[in-house]
């Protein structure tokens, strides 16, 4: 009889061991745990042909034609398991922890495997994970206008030894109207969060997370309240960094992305831009000259960075004076800053 886990016991093994993923393909497109294989039990049609059988005929006659369904497919799920478990132990989940795991847990340990099911399956995960986010943590948000090369001063700081939370490297998107542009595609909500815990449950929770200030949606991803709360309410390090500074890294960012892209996003913040302002960006882009553009749309963004704060605990937040673009110079000095005591998290 194949070992069925909590959450707490299943979830850890999934850095060590194969997972499979038993639902269907659209389930699992939806939203699934990060590093799961979808090796599904039915397709999207048959998972639907055999939901309109249970409502017509019962379970016992929907029982049925899942077996006529999965009969021929049972040799090809075995192997498909054995290529994947190469130390002969697998990890299988459903929806529910149902039928479909503990069957396709069956079969893989009559192939000669040790299969582990989840108990409560890809539902009770979904549930473990929202309540993570709620668990205590030290935490440092890294704030400054846009343009401020705070990711990049944040990922130095990680490569020091620090723990970084990449929200907008999860999320395929830098937060602005200008932040899916040169990104690859977003995954949907429920992909962004699950790909957020798997990053968060990882921390060492005695150390100091840092994370850089996020507007609450990121495209379409939206940051979970209570990661979101907790990242208002911590301390804020906000690096002033010359408007001139700024403006030479949106250039080198965007200059050489195709002109289109741009100007589709300069029309989602048209109304809030301005008129004038606006008809200047596009003539600006027109003939080439980025610089004039990044100018014109940091006036707004600086505008609207400032009023997102407003709701912030002025105590919390330590605006610090950076005079040039050095990501590995202002790592260095936030980390000294920090660690001389100055800053408590």
């Amino acid at each position: 009889m194949p070992e069925k886990l909590t959450i707490e016991s299943f979830l850890p093994l999934t850095d060590i061991l194969p997972l499979v993923d038993v639902r269907s393909p659209k389930e699992f497109t939806e939203g699934h745990i990060p590093g799961a294989v979808n090796i599904p039990l039915f397709s999207d049609d048959e998972r639907a042909a055999v939901g309109i059988r249970y409502k017509q005929g019962g379970n016992e006659n929907a029982v049925l034609l899942g077996l006529e369904i999965v009969g021929p497919k049972l040799a090809g799920f075995a192997k498909e398991a054995k290529r994947l478990a190469s130390k002969k132990e697998i990890l299988v989940h459903c929806w529910r922890g149902g039928m479909r795991s503990a069957s396709m847990a069956w079969l893989f340990e009559t192939a000669g495997l040790k299969a582990r099911t989840l108990d409560g399956g890809y539902k009770a995960y979904r549930r473990f994970i929202r309540q993570q986010f709620s668990r205590e943590a030290k935490m440092i948000v890294l704030g400054g206008y846009t343009g401020s090369g705070k990711t990049d001063v944040l990922k130095v700081l990680e490569k020091s030894g620090e723990q970084f939370l990449d929200i907008e490297g999860i999320a395929k998107h830098k937060g602005s109207a200008f932040g899916h542009l040169g990104q690859e595609p977003q995954p949907g909500n429920e992909q962004f969060e699950n790909n957020l815990a798997d990053a968060w449950r990882k921390f060492d929770f005695k150390r100091t997370i840092w994370v850089e200030d996020e507007s609450r949606m990121l495209g379409r991803c939206g940051i979970p309240d209570p990661l979101f709360q907790k990242m208002r309410n911590s301390v804020l390090l906000k690096i002033i960094v010359p408007k001139a500074e700024r403006e030479k890294r949106l250039v080198k960012e965007y200059g050489e992305l195709e002109p289109e892209g741009l100007l589709q996003s300069l029309k989602k913040i048209e109304q809030r831009l301005g008129g004038l302002a606006t008809k200047q960006a596009r003539e600006a882009l027109e003939l080439g000259n980025v610089k004039k553009v990044a100018g014109i749309i940091l006036f707004y963004y600086d505008k609207s960075y400032h009023h997102g704060n407003e709701s912030r605990n002025p105590k919390n937040i330590i605006e610090i004076d950076v005079e040039k673009d050095e990501p590995v110079k202002t790592a260095e000095m936030l980390r000294e800053l920090v660690s001389s005591f100055k800053i408590k998290t």
